[in-house]
């Protein structure tokens, strides 16, 4: 694959830009391709982390309009991309000034490696000077390059990808660098680098945690149960910290992009929230068992697309997973508008179908219920034509329709 591989948030930013006086959000995990996606549609960029633009930063609004070039008149209003602002104390009431007295007269993009919607609490109000658009790794669909706003429906026609890329995105996961050099050291070596920075540097930079040594203990634990359900009780004697010491670890790994949680789904939210939550990985090529990976897979899969269909305004999405007293379940679920829409049930290769789906599928009417097979040729078919009946789809085929 070339490495300029364009990205579906090309399209979706550049239509934001050109429709939308909000400014746009790029939240996203660290070295997945924020900056690179949004500097290709600003005309100016001030990096907090450059010692030069942290100076005009603070020097307030009015200087960085001035020292831009802002107050002249121009054809179109220039894009000025706002990079790792999160880190400024004060980034929330900067840009409320910048916003309110300048926003008529340029356009606006704030990336953050952290989850900027987690930053955003407290403080100065940023409420509807802004749309959130949550980046993630490359995925079947971007490979295949489903344009989210030519095709701006839920789910586009299946539409094969080669075997080579396919074949990188299972072993070098979807994170530019190591799936567009597809070289196996490179990819642990990068793997490695990425989870002492985050674990030495943003949660030293974002997080007021000192025990950063039993953090890494954790980030080991986590990297080894993706696909698993979280018992805080048995994480916390391995870390030998508290139980409530843990979970806040884990939804600080959460927020700083790390891995995800995915609750069970209830009719009544009460009781989903007094379960064990399931774990996974962003980055999936790190994940050695076969089925966990799989799993993992389909769900940084599925993840990207309720967060993609959320952003764009189609509807309001949520994934969860089901189980049971009697450990009946069902590995994923996406709920749409509050209603479930899709099961899907992940293997590595074509098992026999699995008879949850058709146990959960008769008590939900949900109206899809899928075995996704990682390991299965890609089918030239819709997976979507007949609703109704639990089917064994290829993950290629399915995964092709999503984001």
């Amino acid at each position: 694959m070339d490495v300029e591989s364009p990205r579906i948030y090309d399209p979706i930013l550049t239509e934001h830009l050109g429709r939308n006086r909000q400014m746009a959000f790029v939240s996203g995990p660290r070295q997945v391709g924020k900056t690179t996606t949004c500097r290709a549609r600003a005309d100016a960029t001030l990096n907090w982390d450059d010692l030069d633009h942290r100076e005009l930063v603070l020097a307030g609004p009015r200087r960085v309009v001035e020292k831009l070039g802002l107050d002249s008149l121009s054809e179109t209003l220039p894009v000025v991309l706002f990079d790792e602002l999160h880190k400024f104390a004060r980034w929330k009431s900067f840009l409320k000034g910048l916003f309110d007295s300048y926003g008529d007269r340029m356009r606006i993009l704030v990336t953050g490696s952290s989850r900027l919607d987690v930053y955003r609490r407290g403080g100065d109000s940023l409420m509807g000077r802004y749309f959130l658009y949550r980046m993630h790794p490359f995925s079947v669909a971007e490979v295949a390059h489903r344009d989210p706003v030519e095709a701006p429906g839920l789910l586009a026609p299946p539409r094969a990808i080669g075997e080579g890329d396919f074949e990188a995105l299972w072993r070098h996961g979807g994170f530019p660098e190591p799936y567009l050099r597809r070289d196996v050291r490179f990819t642990r070596r990068w793997r490695t680098l990425r989870f002492a920075q985050l674990v030495r540097e943003e949660v030293r930079d974002l997080t007021r945690i000192q025990q950063l040594d039993q953090l890494e203990v954790l980030v080991r634990v986590l990297s080894s149960r993706s696909g698993r359900q979280i018992v805080y009780d048995n994480l916390a004697r391995q870390v030998r910290v508290a139980a409530d010491t843990v979970r806040r670890w884990v939804a600080t790994l959460a927020d700083l992009h790390l891995g995800f949680l995915v609750r069970p789904w209830f009719r009544n939210l009460s009781r989903s929230l007094r379960k064990e939550p399931k774990w996974y990985l962003r980055d999936w090529s790190g994940v050695e068992d076969a089925g966990q990976r799989a799993e993992t897979f389909v769900a940084c899969h599925l993840a990207k697309a309720v967060d993609g269909w959320n952003d764009l305004g189609l509807g309001d999405f949520e994934l969860a997973y089901l189980r049971d007293k009697e450990k009946r379940e069902v590995d994923l679920l996406v709920v749409r508008d509050g209603v479930p829409w899709i099961l899907a049930e992940v293997k590595h290769g074509e098992d026999s179908m699995s008879p949850h789906l058709r146990y959960y599928q008769d008590r939900l009417r949900a109206p899809f219920a899928f075995q996704v097979s990682v390991a299965a040729d890609y089918v030239d078919r819709s997976c979507f034509e007949d609703p109704g009946r639990p089917l064994i789809v290829p993950a290629r085929t399915l995964l092709s329709q999503l984001l």
